[in-house]
């Protein structure tokens, strides 16, 4: 197997059979530990656009001069092969590691040609989505949005951990929301759509403090705001102070009233966990509010359950690792009729 590979791509492969190639990733944490014979060795946890990686170096490695000088900025190559290691999954034997050259680095960064593709066919998607919405307070808020916020919105996580943690996975989890409410509002076409469409977009805004990785990196940081305020909190925030940056007289005479059009969007965003201890503070109490929960969760939770199917361990035939989130152990899906 031939060229650079992402993390997700090896693990796939080595599901298959032990394969020698190489990937690039950026250094997530290299802390040195002791094994139970009292031998020291390096954890190395990598990290890329798409799928994380752990390998350790024994004190016998002649990678440890280099692990020596790795910090969580650092950007590195692994060639060696990889293979499947029983419970610890996916590992790699006589291997080597460097640094990357600079624009190696650069590459790394931008991502594979099919994510850079995926990332701007979504953000095409939720422009193209904004500009169907009718009602001219909340197309003038998604735009301004956009604007203001867009690039980091690009970078964003959903998740730490379980569904979309990863850098883009906030704007890959947003589209396909949209995407979803605008075939529910086909269905149900008692629904206000502009409201719908508006609420997917900003009911997971604070992410982008609350877990965006930086420019240059796909570590999940950990904000101060984020962590006082909650990216809830941090949602009804920002939709309050772009609306004040609206052009609300030009508003008027318009029904209903700018100011129910602000507490009903509002609404959505603190609703959208579904119940309090989920940590919405109020439960979804309009048509809107109600589908919207149920869109974000059915994402979240095929999300979860295709990244079973694609990076989980088989315990069985056809049976994978328990998924703690679904509550279940998933089992391989029916295939389509061909």
């Amino acid at each position: 197997m031939a060229g650079t590979l992402t993390i997700a791509a090896v693990r796939a492969a080595a599901k298959e059979k032990a394969f020698f190639g190489a990937l690039h990733a950026q250094v997530e944490q290299c802390s040195k530990k002791e094994g139970s014979n009292g031998k020291p060795f390096w954890e190395l946890k990598l990290r890329d656009g798409g799928d994380s990686l752990t390998l350790r170096v024994w004190s016998d490695s002649p990678n440890v001069p280099v692990c020596e000088g790795l910090d969580p900025t650092s950007c590195v190559a692994v060639e060696g092969e990889f293979y499947m290691n029983g419970a610890f999954g996916l590992d790699a034997r006589r291997w080597e590691l460097r640094l990357l050259y600079p624009d190696e680095k650069l590459a790394l960064f931008e991502g594979s040609a099919e994510y850079r593709a995926a990332i701007e066919r979504d953000y095409a998607d939720v422009e193209r989505m904004v500009e169907t919405i009718e009602d001219p307070r909340l197309a003038s808020l998604c735009r301004r949005y956009l604007e203001m916020c867009g690039q980091r919105f690009r970078r964003a996580a959903a998740a730490r951990v379980n569904h979309h943690a990863r850098r883009g996975g906030l704007l890959q989890h947003t589209a396909q929301m949209m995407r979803s409410a605008v075939a529910v509002c086909s269905v149900y076409p008692r629904l206000n759509r502009d409201l719908l469409l508006t609420g997917v977009l900003f009911h997971d805004c604070g992410k982008l403090w609350e877990m965006c990785p930086p420019e240059e990196g796909f570590a999940i940081p950990h904000d101060l705001r984020g962590e006082l305020m909650g990216h809830i909190n941090i949602g009804v925030e920002v939709v309050n102070t772009l609306w004040r940056e609206l052009p609300r007289q030009e508003w008027e005479t318009l029904s209903p009233t700018s100011d129910e059009v602000r507490l009903h969007l509002i609404h959505l965003v603190l609703a959208h966990h579904g119940e309090l201890e989920y940590g919405s503070p109020v439960v979804p109490k309009t048509p809107e509010a109600i589908a919207l929960h149920y869109i974000d969760n059915l994402d979240a939770r095929l999300e979860m359950i295709f990244q079973a199917y694609d990076s989980g361990r088989e315990v069985a035939p056809g049976i994978f690792d328990r998924v703690r989130p679904l509550g279940s152990a998933p089992v391989a899906p029916l295939p389509r009729k061909s």
